[in-house]
């Protein structure tokens, strides 16, 4: 019964690895908005304090800052009242996206029983144009394989005079991704060139 639950307690922390490798962190952004939060949090308490006190404003006067604000938009010039606004909604936005979008990045992963198997894009690319190439009949300049997260894009300039069939290289592309098991398996994409390369 311990084996057990060591074996699912090993399964859960090596998901949660494959996760962690698999999408970007956010802890960055959040603590960059949680600092300069606090900050004007802590500004305007010590301004507010500073006021009850009966001193002058160290940087702000909070009374005067409340009134500029409270007469917007007519006491600031246009220019300066819609670049303000342009920039607060690209920073709202990018929050936005942040929070919202995965961030996942261009790695897959590889089924293993006894570790977790993470590779980059550029090394299921490398793998796939090495085997278009060969089933092409063509250098290995002529190729070009891209990577995305839910498609492959394999590009072939062909030799003048010879020509290469898409439907084999789409099955020896699809062939080394179901070996290689790459998980999510994404959707391949096959693109011949109508002018061909002289000389190769």
């Amino acid at each position: 019964m311990s084996a057990d639950l060591r074996d699912r307690s090993g399964a859960v922390s090596t998901a949660r690895l494959v996760r962690r490798e698999l999408h970007s962190s956010r802890a960055i952004a959040s603590v960059v908005t949680g600092v300069l939060l606090i900050a004007g949090c802590l500004l305007l308490l010590f301004e507010a304090v500073l006021k009850a006190v009966g001193d002058q404003p160290f940087l702000l006067d909070v009374e005067a800052a409340a009134a500029w604000i409270g007469a917007l938009p007519g006491a600031a010039p246009a220019s300066l009242l819609g670049s303000a606004s342009a920039l607060l909604l690209v920073l709202g936005v990018l929050l936005i996206l942040l929070a919202v979008l995965p961030g996942r990045r261009a790695r897959y992963t590889i089924p293993n029983g006894r570790a977790a198997v993470v590779v980059d894009a550029e090394v299921v690319a490398s793998s796939l144009a090495r085997r278009a190439r060969i089933v092409a009949g063509v250098a290995p300049e002529q190729v070009l394989v891209t990577v995305g997260r839910a498609s492959v894009t394999v590009q072939i300039r062909p030799t003048s005079g010879i020509p290469v069939d898409a439907d084999a290289v789409r099955a020896a592309v699809a062939d080394d991704l179901r070996r290689s098991s790459v998980e999510p398996g994404p959707r391949i994409v096959v693109v011949v060139a109508e002018s061909g390369v002289i000389g190769q």
